[in-house]
């Protein structure tokens, strides 16, 4: 059973552990590809990563981004949203069913 994983500044990503989420808090932009490629070969199915700490680790999260397993999510963080997220998640829409389902449609 794979498990999930959130990366991010502590203060975005500690409430994830009450909902038995295995958090990984970052101190500083050098090692989180490091950090992403030793958790997408591990165990886990799913990936939250903050859209700034993915900022800082984005050759290593363009690495997954065909594969099925480990999904990697972008969220936003106390720093604010970049959009980046929702960017991402309506490319995946737009592959899966073959047309922009928001067109005309502000995000």
């Amino acid at each position: 059973m794979y498990k999930a994983a959130v990366i991010g500044e502590y203060d975005s990503i500690y409430g994830f552990a009450a909902l038995g989420i295995d958090t990984y808090p970052t101190d500083g932009e050098a090692e989180i590809g490091k950090l992403v490629r030793r958790i997408a070969e591990g165990e886990y199915g799913i990936i939250y990563i903050t859209e700034s700490a993915a900022q800082a680790a984005k050759a290593e999260i363009d690495r997954y981004a065909q594969r099925i397993v480990p999904a990697i999510v972008l969220i936003p963080g106390v720093t604010g949203n970049t959009g980046e997220g929702i960017r991402q998640v309506r490319h995946s829409v737009e592959q899966a069913v073959g047309s922009d389902i928001l067109f005309g449609n502000e995000e």
